[in-house]
């Protein structure tokens, strides 16, 4: 597939701190891509580098194989940031159709407004806006020129559920409808659900990348989860061949191994009470921090 974004052997320096260490990363059209990792990884870094908002130190960063600074890539993207700036003055729907303005074929305010949840703020002042509707406002600038790439940085944060909802409902349309989406996130169950492929930074290098199913089998293994009877001990289950750790949450209890063939073996053997079994990969949230400890 065509490479959307390209980064080869990308360093950025700050004085006598390295925020990007030696990147290198190819992101195909049309995918849903998750950058993930610990704040002051270099998640922001290297997504405003991609960007040309700064330069790298070392490397080349190619964005719809040009220039990220050039004035014809720049018309095909749409970038979501972490800091929202509303334009003193401006109703919402007029902030929405400025944006516009600077786009050949923007996409129409009507559209803009719904999937934004923001109908009802049209004839508001923009500067009156709670900060969750300023998120909001901000998606829908970064949507107005219809961009082939979208980068979304902590776009959630401090949505209500049901904005929340329609934001990733959009998010997935863009995605079916080929854009490339760009994405860093808190909410693992989020990328967890919307991302193709998660791309783990820790101290500017890449520790993990892969399918979130990939992530997560490589990084924790898999899971039994049953419902234990009384005489299902945690001594018991860690005494079991492969078994790494035991979770327990009332009477049900996950038992974490590297070889789950062979634990479940040991566990009908060894006539355990138990009933409701299921075997699955652990979540996302635990590969993460597991991926974070080991390269520390």
């Amino acid at each position: 597939m065509k490479a959307a974004i390209q980064l080869n052997g990308v360093s950025k320096i700050y004085k006598d701190k390295k925020a990007v260490d030696n990147l290198t990363l190819s992101i195909a059209e049309g995918t849903v891509v998750a950058l993930l990792g610990p704040n002051g990884a270099g998640k922001t870094t290297t997504v405003s580098m991609i960007l040309g908002l700064h330069k790298p130190t070392m490397g080349t960063v190619k964005l719809l194989g040009g220039d990220p600074g050039d004035t014809r890539v720049r018309d095909r993207i749409g970038a979501m940031l972490q800091d929202v700036s509303v334009i003193d003055g401006l109703k919402v729907g007029e902030s929405i159709n400025l944006f516009r303005s600077y786009y050949e074929k923007p996409l129409p305010l009507a559209y803009l407004l719904k999937v934004s949840n923001l109908e009802a703020e049209k004839d508001k002042m923009a500067s009156s806006l709670s900060g969750g509707q300023q998120r909001r406002l901000g998606f829908a600038l970064a949507l107005a020129g219809d961009p082939e790439v979208i980068f979304l940085d902590e776009p959630t944060v401090g949505m209500d559920v049901t904005s929340r909802q329609l934001f990733w409902d959009t998010v997935r349309a863009m995605a079916g409808k080929g854009r490339t989406i760009v994405l860093t996130t808190h909410y693992l169950d989020e990328a967890d659900s919307v991302a193709d492929r998660i791309v783990v930074i820790n101290n500017g290098k890449i520790i993990a990348d892969g399918t979130p199913g990939e992530i997560k089998s490589e990084t924790t293994g898999r899971v039994i989860s049953f419902v234990a009877g009384p005489t299902v001990k945690t001594e018991a289950l860690l005494a079991l061949p492969s078994v790494t750790d035991v979770e327990w949450s009332g009477r049900k209890v996950k038992v974490f191994g590297t070889d789950t063939d062979r634990l479940i073996r040991a566990l009908v053997e060894g006539k355990f009470d138990m009933r409701d079994i299921e075997i699955h990969s652990g979540g996302l949230e635990d590969a993460f921090q597991a991926l974070v400890q080991q390269a520390n």
